[in-house]
């Protein structure tokens, strides 16, 4: 669904979550990371201190995205690594109009933890008839 209610909920959301396109830097923790959206690799990636510290994987077409991965380097667990991947990948996905297919566990759960994503989730209306 292109236009309408859901491309002004897209703009409304890009201008209060402060999308920043392909380098984001979230200041929210302790450090600074720095995220960047490697298409070539079709994955967002963390750095920190000129180091990769996770990545999320994507496979986006014109219609939906899907995010069937997650990685954070142990030596960056529990620091806000995975979150900024997340946030920075679903505002990616409301900046397109995509809707999300959260096939990774990881993005999954963060989205239920964070319902003001909730509208992105994809929703599968087809039907199977005989």
């Amino acid at each position: 669904m292109r236009g309408g209610a859901r491309t002004r909920r897209a703009r409304q959301a890009r201008r209060s979550h402060g999308y920043a396109g392909p380098d984001i830097t979230d200041l929210g923790t302790d450090m600074a990371i720095t995220i960047q959206d490697a298409t070539t690799g079709r994955r967002f990636e963390a750095w920190i201190d000129g180091e990769l510290a996770g990545f999320a994987e994507y496979m986006r077409g014109e219609a939906l995205v899907v995010y069937p991965h997650t990685v954070v380097e142990p030596a960056f667990e529990g620091r806000g690594v995975g979150g900024a991947l997340a946030r920075a990948a679903l505002d990616d996905a409301r900046a397109r109009d995509l809707p999300v297919l959260a096939t990774c566990p990881f993005i999954k759960a963060w989205m239920v933890k964070h319902p003001e994503y909730a509208d992105l989730a994809y929703e599968n209306r087809s039907r199977v008839a005989d």
